[in-house]
């Protein structure tokens, strides 16, 4: 799995602590029984919702203590995200979004590894703020 796929789950398939659960007691009760939805209906996938990639993040920050710098940093950020942050990992994710800025490890590579992160992340549904793509 390559490392934006990683970062993408990470991010995409975060569940929100605050949502709760639909209570299907305020559901009526029939007295007939329903007929089966159709098939076709059944297995049609529903739209994905788009993720707002912000409030995920500030989320996960808050859930563990700051996150540092993970709004600039793609060190934080991929420590946030509990994946690895080595600088070979960060060569490998910038081969994977064909960035090529700095030296490998520098301050230039790194703020546009994370400025494609983030843009790769809008590309593929996320709701990302200015304040991400552009730090």
């Amino acid at each position: 799995m390559s490392i934006f796929s990683s970062i993408r789950d990470r991010i995409f398939g975060h569940k929100p602590t605050e949502a709760p659960a639909p209570s299907t007691q305020s559901a009526p009760i029939s007295p007939a029984p329903q007929a089966p939805a159709p098939a076709a209906t059944a297995s049609a996938p529903e739209p994905a919702a788009a993720v707002d990639v912000g409030a995920v993040l500030s989320e996960m920050a808050a859930m563990k203590g700051g996150g540092g710098d993970y709004q600039r940093s793609i060190v934080d950020l991929l420590k946030l995200l509990d994946l690895d942050s080595s600088l070979a990992a960060r060569k490998e994710l910038a081969q994977e979004l064909n960035v090529h800025a700095g030296a490998d490890g520098s301050a230039e590579q790194n703020i546009a590894l994370h400025r494609a992160v983030m843009a790769k992340l809008a590309e593929n549904g996320g709701v990302v703020p200015d304040s991400l793509r552009n730090a």
